[in-house]
C-alpha cells in the first residue's frame, strides 16, 4: 500500500530583518535611499530536512515545544505557504483547520461560507448539499446561518469551520491547536468526530499540547524539536520521549536553588519549599505508603489579606488531579514577616505513578504573587503501601488510590 502522504526533506527558511532604527521621521525617510548602512538580516529555519510518510487511515499526532515548527509544517501541508526545499506528495484531498476563519470570507453568510469553503476543498455542489444539514446540525449555528460571518464569535466560526472540514469527507484532515478556542463540550464533540473520521479509513494529522487528547486519538506520533524531526514512533513512545526532555525539577534542593537564582521582587518572596517523608528531604522516588509533608517558607514584605498557597497535582500528561489551598476558615491577616504553610497528605493516597506538583501563591480572587507561573516539582511514588498492593500481579488502577473507609455488616 502506498502512503497517502509523503514528505521528502522538507525545509522552511524565513529571513528576519533587524532594523537599526524602528521608527523614522519624514526627514530620515527621505534621506534613507542615500544611507548605505544595511540592515542586518538573519536566517531562521523553522523546519530542517523533515521526512516521513503517512499511511491511509492513520492518525498521526505531532507534538513539540512552542516554536518547534509544528504549525509551519501544517501550513506547508495545507499549501498555505510553500517550502524552501523539499517536496510533498499527497494522494488525496486535504482539509485543514489551522486558525479561526481560515478559508472563510467575513462578508459572506454562514450558509454561503459552507459552499465557499467546500469549493476550496475541491468538493462539488451536489456533495456539499448532501452534507449541508449535518454540517449545520454539528456546528449549532442554524439560527445565524444567514448572518454575515463577521458578526460570529470566534467560537461560532470555529464550530462552523470544523464542521465543514470534517463532514465534507476529505481524505486527509489536518487539525492544529485551534480546538483550544472551543468550549469543553465542543472539544469533546470534535475529538469524537475525529475518531469517527479515523475509524472510517481517512487520515488525521493532529497537533496539540493536550497530550492526553493526542494519546487517545493517534496511533503514531512525531516529535519536532527546533525544526528538526527528533523522533517518529508509536504515540506512547513519542509522548514519553517528549516528557522525559521536559521534566520539572525532581528534588527540593534543586527547586530551591532555582528559586534563589530567579528574579523575585515586589512585596512577596518565596524562600523555600520542603517536601519530605519521615523528616527526610525528598528524592525522586517516594513511598506511597507513607505520609507526605509539604512545608513552604515565605516572606511578606507588606500586609496581605487572604494570602493562599495553591498546590496543583497533575499526572505526567498534564491532567489536573487535585487542587488544594488554605480554605475560607483559615482566612487571616498577614502582617509583614516570615511565615510557613504546612500540609500533610495521608499515606495510601497516591497510586504508584509520577506526579507533577505546582506551587503558587496568590491573593484570593485578586492576583498571583511572584513567581506568577509557580514552581514545579515532579515526584515518583513507588508501590509500598498497606492498601492497594498487588493483586494477582497487578496494581490497582487509577490516577490516585485513596484508602477509603468501608463498612461491611450482615443485615
Amino acid at each position: 500500500m502506498r502512503p497517502i502522504l509523503e514528505i521528502h526533506q522538507l525545509s522552511k527558511r524565513y529571513l528576519i530583518n533587524h532594523q537599526h532604527n524602528g521608527y523614522f521621521s519624514l526627514r530620515e525617510r527621505m534621506a534613507r535611499p542615500f544611507n548605505f548602512r544595511a540592515d542586518a538580516v538573519e536566517e531562521f529555519w523553522a523546519l530542517q530536512d523533515v521526512s516521513f510518510d503517512v499511511m491511509p487511515g492513520e492518525s498521526l499526532g505531532i507534538i513539540g515545544r512552542n516554536g518547534a515548527g509544528k504549525s509551519t509544517l501544517l501550513k506547508i501541508l495545507s499549501k498555505i505557504t510553500p517550502p524552501t526545499t523539499g517536496k510533498i506528495v499527497a494522494r488525496g484531498r486535504v482539509a485543514s483547520l489551522l486558525e479561526v476563519g481560515t478559508g472563510f470570507h467575513p462578508e459572506l453568510t454562514g450558509r454561503e461560507n459552507i459552499f465557499f469553503n467546500g469549493s476550496l476543498l475541491g468538493m462539488k455542489k451536489s456533495e456539499i448539499q448532501s452534507k449541508f444539514d449535518q454540517i449545520v446540525d454539528f456546528s449549532g449555528v442554524e439560527k445565524f446561518l444567514d448572518t454575515p460571518l463577521k458578526h460570529y464569535s470566534s467560537g461560532m466560526q470555529l464550530r462552523l469551520a470544523f464542521a465543514v472540514a470534517a463532514f465534507l469527507e476529505p481524505e486527509i484532515l489536518v487539525v492544529d491547536e485551534v480546538l483550544a478556542v472551543g468550549d469543553a463540550e465542543f472539544q469533546r464533540k470534535c475529538l469524537g468526530k475525529m475518531e469517527d473520521v479515523s475509524n472510517s479509513g481517512r487520515t488525521v494529522i493532529f497537533v496539540s499540547h493536550q497530550l492526553n487528547a493526542v494519546r487517545s486519538l493517534c496511533n503514531r506520533g512525531i516529535y519536532l524539536n527546533a525544526g528538526k524531526l527528533e523522533l517518529i514512533d508509536s504515540i506512547e513512545t513519542v509522548v514519553n520521549n517528549y516528557l522525559s526532555q521536559t521534566v520539572p525539577l525532581t528534588n527540593t534542593d534543586d527547586l530551591n536553588k532555582s528559586l534563589n537564582t530567579s528574579k523575585q521582587g515586589g512585596d512577596f518572596r518565596l524562600i523555600d519549599i520542603v517536601v519530605s517523608q519521615d523528616q527526610k528531604h525528598t528524592t525522586y522516588n517516594l513511598s506511597n505508603g507513607k505520609e507526605l509533608q509539604i512545608v513552604a517558607t515565605y516572606e511578606c514584605l507588606s500586609r496581605f489579606t487572604d494570602l493562599r498557597l495553591f498546590i496543583d497535582v497533575s499526572d505526567q500528561f498534564g491532567t489536573l488531579i487535585l487542587r488544594t489551598f488554605h480554605d475560607e476558615t483559615q482566612r487571616m491577616m498577614f502582617e509583614p514577616g516570615t511565615y510557613q504553610s504546612k500540609l500533610t497528605i495521608p499515606a495510601d493516597f497516591f497510586a504508584p505513578l509520577a506526579y507533577d506538583f505546582r506551587f503558587q501563591f496568590g491573593i484570593h480572587n485578586v492576583r498571583m504573587l511572584e513567581p506568577t507561573e509557580g514552581v514545579m516539582l515532579r515526584l515518583n511514588f513507588q508501590q509500598d503501601g498497606n492498601y492497594n498492593k498487588a493483586y494477582h500481579g497487578q496494581y490497582t488502577s487509577g490516577l490516585i488510590s485513596p484508602s477509603f473507609p468501608w463498612l461491611i455488616e450482615r443485615i
